[in-house]
């Protein structure tokens, strides 16, 4: 099936044919006749499956000019990042429509978005938050919203999300088509559609758990933290296809540690992003990572959803994620548009029982490859990698110190505490001065 077989207008056509795209992927061909025929709909498809333009391109088909040009299309996802990405999917496909499209998101001025906003709009794509103070500001009239959009909705309850989100749909009018889109499938989900949607289809383009096919992955078993790092040199070193490398870490303080030493040591083909980076910070890293100025670019898992980076060569898990589903998204940013991804993650001593999960999750073992000769084996141990040590206490149990006091508060008679007052205060106190001692008369006896 080609786009050919969509019923896709001219200007959407011309849009497509002129950036290349020609074959639809499966959630979008599955989605793209129930959106058009106005049910709700629930989506659960995994990273890297093309769902964005799954819901834009029907979305955009249905779209009416209208001169109060109010928000017709609202899209909530989980980061700025995203947004971002979003809206430049948006405007892509809406290039030869007159349809305006604005991205909305904490981190910078509400008034200067607010006034974006009230100059005009036809689709807004936003983080709930920011979302939901342009709603209460008042530039940002929710009660024209005729198409909803959750993105990434499983992200957004791990991010605490869930509260604005249900906060939006109160503000939304009642008469309007509801479209959720998550990798997992959630409780948290049932509840929200059961109480806001209008009896969604349901429709699973990739089920839970399941990478995406074109993806080679594959591990090494190292000891410890320091063998990683000196595997890494290696790899970036003698791998000469490793042209574009997203490298996955658990903390934000990994992070830091590794962008000092390898920027130290390769000046500028390192980037860096994690969420303690001020906005322009995050937005400068991708985009030199997006354009190839910079060959590696270290994460955390900030960047593991959604996100449609172009050509990315390898990923590399330089920790294993705390969730066996956190390493289907990571390994999602590679080998993506039918393109052939590698995958690699490098596996420690410590790690061994994720590892296990993320292999039952998926149903399938990563391929183990020798590590090289050539790569120095670290013994020294970071603090985390410590054994801890149980000290026996050799003084023994502490005897027990029994109290014999009473138990009760005494009364207030028996309270009274002895204070020694002299005769001089006494007398001072009694007669308003000091009482002098008497003498004998000079001459009596």
């Amino acid at each position: 099936m080609t786009f050919d077989n969509l019923n896709l207008n001219k200007p959407l056509w011309n849009a497509l044919e002129e950036e290349g795209y020609t074959i639809p992927t499966t959630i979008q061909t599955k989605v793209f006749s129930i959106v058009m025929s106005g049910r709700d709909v629930q989506g659960i498809a995994q990273t890297g499956t093309g769902k964005t333009f799954a819901y834009l391109l029907p979305l955009l088909r249905m779209w009416k000019f209208s001169k109060t040009r109010h928000a017709q299309i609202l899209i909530l996802v989980p980061t700025r990042e995203l947004v971002v990405q979003v809206v430049e999917q948006a405007q892509l496909l809406t290039k030869y429509m007159n349809a305006v499209t604005v991205g909305v998101y904490g981190g910078t001025s509400l008034n200067v978005q607010a006034l974006e906003v009230a100059n005009g709009l036809d689709i807004v794509v936003g983080t709930p938050g920011r979302v939901l103070d342009l709603g209460y500001h008042g530039s940002l009239n929710l009660k024209q919203i005729k198409k909803f959009v959750i993105d990434e909705f499983d992200e957004m309850l791990n991010l605490g999300f869930k509260t604005q989100i249900k906060n939006i749909l109160e503000l939304l009018p009642d008469k309007r088509q509801n479209l959720l889109f998550s990798a997992t499938d959630s409780e948290e989900a049932d509840d929200l559609i059961e109480e806001y949607f209008n009896a969604p289809e349901r429709i699973e383009a990739a089920p839970a758990g399941s990478p995406v096919s074109n993806i080679n992955q594959t591990l090494y078993r190292v000891p410890n933290y320091n063998t990683k790092i000196n595997l890494l040199r290696h790899l970036l070193k003698h791998e000469s296809d490793m042209t574009k490398v997203l490298l996955f870490v658990s903390t934000k303080a990994i992070a830091d540690s590794l962008f000092d030493l390898f920027h130290e040591e390769n000046n500028e083909w390192v980037g860096l992003i994690h969420s303690n980076k001020d906005q322009n910070f995050r937005f400068r890293s991708l985009n030199k990572f997006k354009d190839g100025t910079i060959r590696m670019l270290i994460a955390t898992d900030i960047l593991s959803r959604g996100l449609d980076i172009d050509d990315v060569s390898h990923v590399i898990n330089f920790d294993l994620p705390e969730t066996p589903n956190d390493y289907i998204h990571r390994i999602g940013r590679t080998g993506r548009a039918d393109k052939k991804g590698e995958s690699i993650a490098l596996v420690s001593d410590f790690e061994v029982d994720q590892l296990a999960l993320i292999e039952e999750f998926m149903n399938q073992e990563i391929a183990l490859i020798p590590t090289p000769e050539d790569v120095e084996i670290s013994d020294k141990l970071i603090f985390s990698e410590m054994p801890v040590i149980n000290m026996k206490n050799a003084l023994g149990k502490a005897p027990t110190i029994k109290d014999n006091s009473a138990f009760h508060e005494k009364k207030a008679k028996n309270q009274k505490v002895n204070v020694r007052v002299s005769k001089k205060d006494r007398m001072q106190a009694k007669y308003g001065k000091p009482q002098k001692k008497k003498g004998k008369v000079r001459g009596q006896k």
